[in-house]
């Protein structure tokens, strides 16, 4: 075994403590399929949202964490529900009456309401590998309507007739006394209508490997549970899925979890061990809402995308999967800084600091040097005092603070420049506010701005805060007023950036030309 091996073996990181849960299993012998097999599914009654990509995001981490500690080959397998029949129109998407007009139908069957796809089905299909392939996610992609209808699932769906009674027990426990008098496992879809039909059995016939039932009009029919004539509740076909496809691991948000003993034990009823699991705790809205695809609440993927960078959502997303985070665009900025510093940590730690930083996991261990000589929060700050609104503006005074740095030799800075006039565009520009200095903070302010016009120590930036500091220790306690008024003053937030290291990135010159407006009562007049 290697260093790395070894350590990994050990590592409190949760990618490898999954990873090592997951090789336990083989223990004793190598999987008979030959790999080990990684799912996520996907249910395509939506657009695609970030919690989605969150969850192939982490699967593939700790299928990365297996790959360093087992030699076992292995596969991961994006499964979309796409026969699943549209229960309502979400109302985030276009020609919603046209939509209602195909209720219950099978999403691959809805027109598309976009226009560019052959359903809608198709058109999520679609936005969902877009996204996952943005990111460089090696997958398989599976659509259950060709699961089903191709065969590849048929041999399971005949056993799951064969074993009608006892996976019937596993649901029936579940549902309240109303339900179980029409609840079945099989959902035929209508040879007429096409739609997804919710009706009790009148005969399961394991032999023939058929269902009959009534329609909604009272009409018999039968027919095969193969070929894509009949489709699985979606309880079932998570087990019925699992022993099919021999899946060996799969993660899921919290609300699912009270179902774990349902997928597992048809997985069993099916002759298949069931897989490893890992829940996670679910993303929730500026108002603590949980995200739905169908509401279209909170960030997505392309919305993140337009105000930082891919890795600041992988950072994100590696942060504590089993806490519940508010998911909105306040938190991009943190993830942006956050994500940078452990860039820089990197080189400096011993292998097994490597291995706990969360950098390792989102670049599998080849992680790139952060050129981020300017972080993405001072970035929005200059972006407000600037009153940016190109990136070329924040790079005139970049270049004043760090001579070496460029665009091209610092790309990563370049794009995080682009990234911050954006955010400050939509997020700080509507929201800020100056306010009058008061007679103490027009005094604090007149010394500092005195102190810097004579200023001879450079852009040094420690040796600035200094200065602040000393301008505020005899007048402020406790300091952080101000501190306080600093931000609300000249830069209109009330947060800010440690100052010194602001003026030393603003300027001395220009700081002092700031100073200079907020007591002319300049900076108020223009707001």
């Amino acid at each position: 075994m290697s260093e790395m091996r070894d350590l990994a073996m050990n590592s409190k990181a949760w990618p490898f403590e999954e990873a090592r849960r997951i090789l336990k299993r083989y223990e004793k012998a190598p999987p008979k399929k030959g790999y080990v097999l990684f799912e996520t599914g996907y249910g395509p009654s939506g657009l695609p949202h970030i919690g989605t990509f969150g969850e192939v995001l982490r699967t593939t981490m700790i299928r990365r964490a297996f790959e360093t500690i087992s030699d076992i080959p292995t596969r991961l397998i994006c499964f979309s529900d796409d026969l699943d029949g549209m229960r309502k129109v979400p109302g985030n998407v276009p020609n919603q009456e046209m939509l209602k007009q195909h209720l219950q139908e099978p999403l691959t069957t809805v027109p598309d309401p976009f226009g560019e796809y052959e359903s809608f089905g198709h058109h999520n299909n679609a936005m969902l590998r877009r996204f996952l392939d943005t990111f460089g996610f090696e997958y398989e992609f599976y659509s259950a309507t060709e699961f089903y209808k191709s065969g590849q699932f048929d041999e399971t769906l005949l056993k799951a007739a064969e074993k009608y009674d006892d996976i019937m027990k596993i649901m029936l426990k579940s549902l309240r006394e109303e339900r179980q008098q029409t609840y079945s496992i099989f959902l035929p879809i209508h040879p007429e209508t096409g739609r997804v039909l919710y009706v009790p059995m009148k005969e399961v016939n394991a032999k023939d490997g058929t269902i009959t039932f009534d329609d909604d009009d009272g009409r018999e029919w039968t027919l095969p549970v193969t070929g894509g004539n009949v489709k699985l509740q979606w309880k079932p076909d998570f087990g019925a899925r699992w022993a099919a496809l021999g899946v060996d691991f799969e993660m899921y948000g919290k609300d699912h979890s009270t179902n774990t003993p349902i997928y597992d034990g048809i997985c069993r009823v099916l002759g298949e061990p069931a897989p490893e699991h890992f829940t996670y705790e679910l993303f929730l809205d500026d108002k603590g809402q949980k995200i739905s695809k169908s509401s279209g609440n909170g960030i997505s993927i392309d919305e993140w995308l337009t105000y930082a960078s891919t890795e600041s959502l992988s950072y994100f997303m590696y942060l504590k999967p089993k806490t519940a985070k508010r998911l909105f665009f306040d938190v991009i900025p943190r993830a942006m800084d956050e994500y940078h510093q452990q860039l820089q940590a990197y080189p400096g730690q011993d292998l097994a600091q490597k291995l706990a930083n969360p950098v390792h996991h989102i670049h599998n261990g080849d992680v790139p040097e952060s050129r981020m000589v300017v972080n993405y929060s001072m970035l929005l700050n200059l972006a407000s005092v600037a009153s940016a609104h190109d990136k070329d503006v924040l790079w005139g005074f970049i270049r004043n603070y760090a001579p070496e740095a460029s665009p091209q030799t610092h790309p990563d800075l370049d794009a995080a420049a682009g990234f911050a006039v954006k955010y400050y565009e939509d997020f700080v520009a509507p929201t800020k506010q100056y306010r009058e200095a008061s007679g103490l903070e027009r005094e604090a302010l007149a010394d500092l701005r005195d102190r810097l016009a004579g200023w001879q120590g450079g852009n040094d930036a420690e040796a600035l805060q200094g200065e602040v500091f000393a301008c505020g220790r005899e007048r402020f306690e406790p300091m952080r007023d101000w501190f306080k008024a600093l931000y609300q003053v000249l830069l209109g937030a009330d947060q800010g950036p440690r100052f010194g290291s602001f003026i030393a990135l603003y300027g001395v010159e220009d700081t002092v030309k700031l100073i200079d407006k907020a007591l002319a009562g300049e900076l108020v007049a223009n707001t």
